[in-house]
């Protein structure tokens, strides 16, 4: 019987509220992203095994067992999953059903953690540290019953080779939970889908074209540059995917989530973009690429940049990465069809001092093509609007973009949800219609309905000087006056919001009074 989606993610859920009587649930994603990457490594393992059995079962008896593991390594299987204790009475396979097998044994967190260092071990070009510090596997921090709960738990969801999109789809799942909520921490790594959806949309990737997010966190930005293509009937395998995260333990995650998302052609690094790029050409410039984007950590504090090419129009201020990130991108822009797009903080747009003066060096260059203004309470990490800025490499723009940049105020667009606000499908592409519409000689769209509905202006960038390089939306998009409501609904409103406080007065009264304290004027 299939079991639906949603029953998945139920599933998956019971298993991770496993660990609530052992760790905060800021922490759960630690354990259960390593142990769900584990499950699917094992079932996919075991399916093409059963593959390879079945195929080659004519010819087998003749091959010795040397031979035949050549055989399946070389034909069917793209990873080992090896045994562990080997050549002792505890070696078993590090497969996930072998060690579900002995959960009621003593030491489980052991051979969990020696299963996960021995996958790594044997395939050290796919998952060299992939499943993090692993520390949960301490008995001090995990013990061998509540460990045993969650893959217990955890083994009621199905085998993920039997739903295509199960492995990716749960590790979405998690990562939207986990961020989800008050007092959680993966809100830092994870961008709301619809948030990443713009950006990449307004990007537009093509086939065989280089993706890099220089502040990868889960890769979220990653895989949909290629679930967009894959939307298109494209072939979103001809990406090739970069990312640069300075958490060792995200950066496995975002390679879990890759790998997930049956994503192979990509480069996830460990490090600190802005000190230490990983990406470099052979003379220690920066590598560049097609399609740059990037959610990066606005507030960060870092050491301030000496002599750092690139520093275009000088040195961002050291309690403020956002310019940086963005001169970054601008470095690693290609020359001929690069592009960028990056969420940064309304303070970014007209803050003074050192981030003004590269503004105005950006603006100069003309490197600026629009400001996307979003709506509050948007991103799990932040309640303030934030913005979307997107570049293109010098002398790149489209004709009709050049001198001036494009202003779209989407800061209304949006649907109330529980803990935030989101971005709609509609939302979405009432936006991209607004990024591609054409504008007249006074900056006004030529078609009134090409616009998506949104207030969009594009902006010389003369106008844009005489405000002092100020980039904030509303300075350019005034926002149309309020309708006055009407005077008797007013009143209305009023006078019942006046008649519920008298009640609540009169019961705070009743119990003052009942407990002895007077003296109160009603």
């Amino acid at each position: 019987m299939a079991v639906s989606q949603q029953e998945i993610e139920n599933r998956l859920w019971d298993a991770a509220d496993e660990l609530r009587v052992a760790m905060p649930k800021a922490q759960y994603s630690s354990v259960v992203f390593p142990l769900l990457f584990w499950k699917y490594l094992s079932d996919t393992w075991e399916d093409l095994h059963d593959e390879f059995m079945a195929t080659e079962e004519e010819g087998l008896f003749r091959l010795s067992a040397e031979e035949r593991h050549e055989l399946e390594y070389r034909d069917y299987q793209w990873f080992e999953i090896p045994n562990i204790y080997p050549g002792t009475e505890q070696q078993r396979s590090a497969s996930w059903m072998s060690i579900l097998a002995t959960i009621t044994q003593p030491g489980l967190g052991q051979r969990v953690r020696a299963s996960l260092q021995a996958i790594e071990t044997a395939n050290p070009d796919k998952f060299s540290r992939i499943f993090g510090s692993m520390t949960w596997t301490s008995e001090e921090v995990l013990s061998g019953e509540v460990l045993g709960a969650v893959m217990r738990a955890m083994d009621r969801i199905p085998k993920m080779h039997e739903y295509n999109t199960v492995a990716g789809e749960a590790c979405e799942y998690l990562l939207k939970r986990f961020s989800d909520g008050p007092g959680t921490r993966a809100g830092r790594f994870f961008t709301p889908r619809e948030v990443v959806e713009l950006i990449v949309k307004v990007l537009d990737p093509k086939e065989f074209e280089s993706v890099y997010d220089p502040a990868c966190g889960s890769g979220g930005m990653l895989i949909a540059s290629a679930n967009l293509l894959k939307a298109r009937s494209e072939d979103g395998y001809t990406l090739t995917l970069y990312g640069q995260e300075a958490v060792p333990d995200t950066a496995g995650v975002a390679r879990m989530n890759l790998f997930m998302h049956d994503l192979t052609q990509f480069q996830i690094e460990i490090g600190d973009t802005l000190q230490e790029p990983r990406f470099k050409k052979p003379d220690g410039s920066v590598a560049q690429f097609d399609v740059i984007v990037a959610n990066p950590p606005y507030s960060l504090k870092r050491k301030p940049w000496s002599n750092d090419p690139r520093a275009i129009g000088g040195v961002a201020p050291q309690l403020s990465a956002g310019w940086a990130f963005v001169q970054h991108m601008i470095a690693s822009m290609d020359s001929e069809k690069g592009r960028a797009g990056v969420v940064l903080p309304p303070g970014a747009l007209f803050r003074g001092g050192q981030e003004a003066v590269i503004r105005r060096r950006v603006l100069d260059d003309d490197l600026l093509e629009a400001v996307i203004g979003l709506p509050a309470k948007l991103l799990y990490n932040t309640t303030i609007p934030t913005a979307i800025l997107v570049f293109r490499a010098p002398g790149t723009k489209a004709p009709e973009r050049q001198g001036g940049v494009l202003f779209i105020d989407a800061s209304e667009r949006f649907t109330k949800a529980r803990n935030r606000n989101v971005l709609t499908d509609a939302d979405i592409a009432k936006v991209v219609t607004a990024y591609h519409t054409s504008f007249d000689t006074d900056g006004n769209p030529v078609d009134p309905d090409g616009d998506g509905g949104l207030a969009a202006r594009f902006v010389t960038i003369t106008e844009i000087v005489e405000a002092g390089y100020d980039l904030n939306v509303g300075r350019y998009i005034k926002q149309g006056a309020a309708e006055p409501d009407d005077l008797d609904s007013l009143i209305n409103a009023y006078n019942l919001a006046r008649a519920e406080r008298q009640k609540t007065e009169m019961r705070m009264f009743d119990v003052l009074t009942a407990a002895g304290i007077g003296g109160f004027d009603e």
